[in-house]
């Protein structure tokens, strides 16, 4: 029955971090620095309301956008932290994650035969969730521009078909960021463009060295800008499962409809934690950013001693160093490094063909786990350049 499948589910492939961190589990003592997974516990308050939520019964159907204190929690939190203005009411929708609001996103604006223009490399799932909709991702080189997407890039890759732009700030797996300056240049060439953005801001709360700024926030480009974010890196609450999107009413009620007969709507008790989140721990991500910061300089550092040139990043949790010189592919080399040193990185070529010769080590982890690790990634580099 294998024919019968629909054939864009068949085009596509399970994620490629995936794979290799299915690989990790056959070999014993390996250090993991794979996943976007962060290493903090979910703070208390938020676990303890998600308690009370049991306690009081709320386990049942969520209106489909969302509880009214969340959604309002959600609107005071970008509007407070981004100055960005969306009404509780008409404007945002809570998902399963931001990966959900982006397949929402995606499966309302995308026709077949459509395109959608992405920065390459970018987050995996973009693409198959474009193929799945019958349109086709434009993926655009942006090595030689600090894996930054610029207006010239989009005009060379735009056509009468591109129906959307992906604008994934902070980046994973770069950890590149939108600077004012950019943002404003790139707001300007958009607004004269007819297309989409959808604009993944799940990294929003970890921008290191200046403030979030979203495309969202220039005029004129609230207008036809669908912004992602949620609680999962934020405030370390991954499994919880919310996200939000944000996006005028002439967009979201669109959305919304997609939504409700996709999922009906977030889990209950989640969302009752994510109000506690939003609403009482607007600070919680504080912490948790000076400590990310504090170990992407250790990676930069030993990077720069073991001899390997990489981008700073200034968001997210990861760090993408060139390994061209190994002369190995990202996955023979992530292979290698794996069967050698038992150490798990992710193979750039994950994240497009434009990732090849790159590999992403996430700094996700305690500061023991990275210092082990630099020392079996320095083991490695120095064997293999014998």
């Amino acid at each position: 029955m294998e024919q019968y499948i629909n054939q864009n589910v068949k085009k596509i492939e399970i994620s490629g971090i995936r794979q290799f961190f299915n690989r990790v589990a056959s070999v014993p003592d390996a250090v993991q620095l794979t996943l976007g997974q962060p290493d903090f516990q979910t703070p208390e308050h938020i676990k303890e309301a998600a308690k009370r939520a049991i306690d009081d019964n709320e386990t049942k159907y969520t209106k489909n956008a969302g509880e009214p204190e969340l959604v309002k929690a959600a609107s005071n939190f970008v509007k407070k932290k981004y100055g960005l203005q969306y009404d509780p009411d008409s404007e945002v929708l809570t998902t399963i994650g931001a990966s959900q609001a982006i397949d929402v996103a995606f499966r309302t604006i995308l026709d077949p035969g459509t395109e959608v223009i992405l920065p390459g490399p970018s987050y995996p799932a973009y693409a198959p969730i474009i193929t799945l909709c019958g349109a086709t991702p434009i993926y655009v080189d942006t090595r030689e521009s600090n894996f930054i997407l610029t207006k010239d890039q989009i005009e060379k890759y735009r056509t009468d078909k591109t129906r959307a732009v992906v604008l994934p700030y902070p980046s994973n797996p770069t950890g590149a960021v939108l600077s004012l300056e950019h943002g404003k240049e790139l707001a300007e060439y958009l607004n004269t463009q007819s297309m989409f953005v959808v604009s993944d801001e799940i990294y929003s709360e970890l921008n290191y060295d200046q403030e979030h700024v979203s495309i969202a926030q220039f005029p004129g480009m609230k207008e036809k800008t669908i912004v992602i974010n949620g609680v999962s890196k934020s405030h370390s609450m991954t499994g919880w499962r919310i996200g939000f999107a944000f996006a005028p009413a002439t967009i979201m009620k669109h959305m919304l409809k997609v939504h409700q007969y996709n999922v009906s709507c977030a889990s209950s008790i989640s969302q009752f934690a994510a109000i506690e989140a939003l609403a009482n721990g607007f600070e919680d991500p504080l912490y948790m950013k000076e400590k990310y910061k504090e170990r992407r300089d250790y990676m930069l550092s030993r990077l720069k001693e073991i001899g390997i040139p990489t981008v700073k990043p200034e968001g997210a949790f990861y760090v993408f160093p060139c390994i061209s010189e190994s002369k190995l592919s990202s996955f023979d080399f992530s292979i290698k490094l794996l069967e050698e040193q038992k150490l798990a990185v992710v193979p750039g070529d994950a994240f497009s063909l434009y990732g090849e010769g790159y590999v992403r080590l996430s700094y996700a982890y305690s500061l023991k786990e990275l210092e082990e690790a630099m020392i079996r990634f320095e083991r490695f580099w120095i064997s293999i350049r014998k």
